[in-house]
């Protein structure tokens, strides 16, 4: 009994440390400025191909890794040319070779992107913007707020959302 208790023990903790470390290959991030705060998983490149291969164009992205990104505005604010109240909520993103859509939605708490069509209905606002090529690739997403935008760059892309 004891031995069957111990093995038990030793699977189950075995189960957890895997399960975690398997969840944050890609680090949590918090970028924080002018009254705006990115909450998002930061994967890396690692030699891959990113968009039009590991996310796909077309398909919705949580725009980061693990747990969808989360986007806070500390007062109402345009979005896009689009007003949103000051708030929470998830930021997802459709990759498209020249213009993508960034969605904020309110539903918050998800993982990943794989409940978007049951919560779509939850759209706060979806703004399309212009992908900019970048010459130089950037190895690990990274999200920057300059004072007039929200931007996010990997690989050899660059979005930009302005904010008012």
């Amino acid at each position: 009994m004891k031995q069957f208790i111990m093995a038990t023990f030793f699977v189950a903790t075995a189960a957890l440390a895997f399960g975690q470390e398997k969840a944050r290959k890609s680090p949590k991030v918090t970028t924080e400025a002018n009254g705006i705060k990115v909450v998002y998983g930061q994967p890396s490149k690692n030699g891959r191909e990113i968009f039009g291969k590991l996310e796909q164009y077309g398909k919705v992205w949580r725009t980061g890794a693990n747990e969808a990104t989360e986007i806070t505005f500390s007062k109402d604010v345009n979005f896009g040319g689009k007003p949103v109240k000051a708030g929470t909520y998830t930021l997802f993103s459709i990759p498209d070779p020249k213009t993508w859509t960034v969605i904020l939605n309110s539903k918050l708490g998800q993982w990943g992107a794989y409940d978007y069509d049951k919560v779509k209905d939850q759209n706060v606002v979806e703004v399309k913007v212009n992908r900019q090529a970048l010459s130089t690739p950037v190895e690990k997403l990274t999200f920057t707020l300059p004072g007039n935008a929200v931007v996010f760059e990997w690989d050899d892309t660059k979005i930009s959302v302005p904010v008012k």
